[in-house]
């Protein structure tokens, strides 16, 4: 601990945004540059406490007040290496997590807490730009396949953790590109493409081999599709059963991609559309792989409905894309700017947040439940009918009912879906191989990752369901463990994640 006072001599500075005008007329990330001097104070508010709290609070395990304090010594090299000691993407994490560490610091009870995130960040970049990521290439190979289906963070962090233990290792991803919601789930403002490219990159220089526009599982015939617009075009399908049968293991990491339906009247009308295909539409734009989007919000009234992250990544394309008006609609009461009675530290801040797609404009509207889409006369959707919601109860369950006399309608022809998902897949690989699934649907596995069937694992989001970019590589990760003791049967290569506990390489 360098400085013992710099949580007094410092106050929590974050990182600035480009102006909004100039921003929405790019794709570009909406960050400046975060200056050297002020990242080395905002490390030295790190406390360094002797019960870190911050670890329980990252699904990594993340050694935060260490790399702290070595940022705040200006060791970026050293401190590069405490970083990726425990997370294979801290690039993607200082993006893109919400960051549960920061709702857990001690220096949060009385003050702001530490700017962890930016830290995070900012030592990534350098590692980066400095050269000292080498590709870590093994000299021994151990003789086993591993095949990892889904390339998003979850199957990323297995694919690298298993290729560095030695084992041959091929990525199958059934969209266009290889990257998941990485790519193609996430707006180029929020995380631009050449970050992504740039850790691919290191992967395959290590020996990880990526095979695209490859589905596997065969879908059963009788099962509709879940997921509209999911494959690329024309994507192979490769069976589940034949791909055990050509590797020693597989690993699952598929996501939480079955997204939540709206069910009222006027559903099915033109122009009402699920926010990930609406999202990629854009990215496969931004990529340059379409000439125009397949959906756009250019010169809409839009309606977005869900307050989340992804209802804002809705939020950010559509203003790029020059819409006319767009709202967002969230089911649940506006959070209040601190923490209730109830929401203690060291528990998630439950608190309003306002990201920087907020900032840019349109109009947020909470405890709003949507009642019906409403037909213009020619089978698309004009309007929006909702109502204000309260809690109530429904067949004796808590639910949210509307309020008598609060209806009224709003003007709409672009209304995306971003309520979550409900799950993985399961009329592919799941179904094919037999897996057998949890109480909520998801795959359900043991203390190492390893499902029903011998020799397949699964993790991160098919698992957990929705959830967190950091729990993904987290478990990631551990699968990686569970399928290298399977393979060699070693047991001191990886340690599993869990919160407050060192991943070993």
């Amino acid at each position: 601990m360098a400085d013992p006072r710099g949580f007094l001599r410092y106050e929590r500075t974050g990182p600035r945004r480009r102006p909004v005008e100039s921003r929405v007329r790019d794709w570009r990330e909406v960050y400046l540059p975060f200056g050297r001097e002020e990242l080395t104070e905002q490390a030295a508010r790190c406390m360094s406490c002797g019960i870190a709290f911050c670890h329980e609070g990252c699904p990594l395990g993340n050694l935060i007040p260490e790399w702290n304090d070595l940022v705040e010594r200006g060791r970026f090299a050293e401190a590069s290496d405490r970083l990726h000691a425990t997370n294979n993407f801290p690039e993607f994490t200082g993006r893109l997590c919400p960051a549960p560490c920061e709702g857990s610091c001690v220096l949060g009870i009385t003050s702001e807490p530490v700017l962890i995130k930016q830290v995070e960040l900012e030592t990534a970049e350098w590692a980066a730009s400095s050269g000292v990521l080498a590709p870590h290439r093994v000299g021994t190979r151990t003789g086993k396949k591993v095949a990892v289906v889904g390339s998003g963070p979850a199957g990323l962090a297995a694919a690298q953790q298993l290729t560095r233990a030695g084992h041959v290792v091929v990525v199958f991803e059934r969209a266009e590109r290889v990257g998941g919601l990485l790519r193609y789930g996430i707006p180029a403002f929020k995380l631009e493409k050449s970050v992504l490219d740039r850790r691919l990159a290191q992967m395959e220089e290590e020996g990880t081999e990526f095979r695209p526009r490859v589905a596997v599982g065969r879908p059963d015939p009788s099962s509709a599709p879940e997921v509209p617009g999911a494959a690329a075009p024309d994507v192979s399908v490769l069976s589940a059963t034949a791909l055990r049968g050509e590797f020693d293991a597989v690993v699952l990491a598929g996501g939480a991609t079955r997204p939540r339906d709206l069910a009222v009247p006027g559903r099915d009308l033109r122009g009402v559309h699920f926010a990930m295909d609406y999202l990629k539409s854009a990215n496969l734009v931004c990529e340059g792989t379409l000439e125009l989007p397949r959906i756009t919000a250019s010169g809409k009234r839009v309606a977005i409905i869900g307050g989340g992250d992804t209802g804002a990544d809705c939020l950010g394309t559509v203003h790029r894309q020059g819409a006319v008006s767009v709202t967002q609609l969230e089911i649940l009461p506006m959070p209040g700017p601190v923490r209730a009675p109830d929401n203690p530290w060291p528990t998630w801040p439950v608190i309003l947040r306002s990201t920087a797609a907020h900032e840019e404009g349109g109009e947020r509207l909470f405890s709003v439940g949507t009642a019906e889409l409403v037909d213009d006369g020619s089978g698309a959707v004009c309007a929006l009918r909702a109502d204000t919601v309260g809690l109530g109860t429904l067949d004796g369950c808590p639910t949210m009912v509307p309020v008598p006399g609060t209806a009224f309608q709003l003007e709409a022809d672009l209304v995306l879906l971003a309520m979550g998902f409900l799950g993985p897949e399961v009329n592919g690989c799941v179904a094919e191989l037999g897996l057998g699934l949890d109480a909520r649907g998801n795959v359900a596995v043991d203390e190492s990752f390893a499902t029903s069937v011998p020799g397949v694992f699964a993790c991160g989001d098919m698992v957990r369901g929705q959830s967190l970019i950091v729990w993904a590589i987290a478990e990631g990760r551990s699968a990686a463990a569970g399928v290298d003791r399977y393979l060699t049967g070693r047991e001191d290569l990886f340690a599993p994640v869990v919160p407050g506990q060192l991943a070993l390489r």
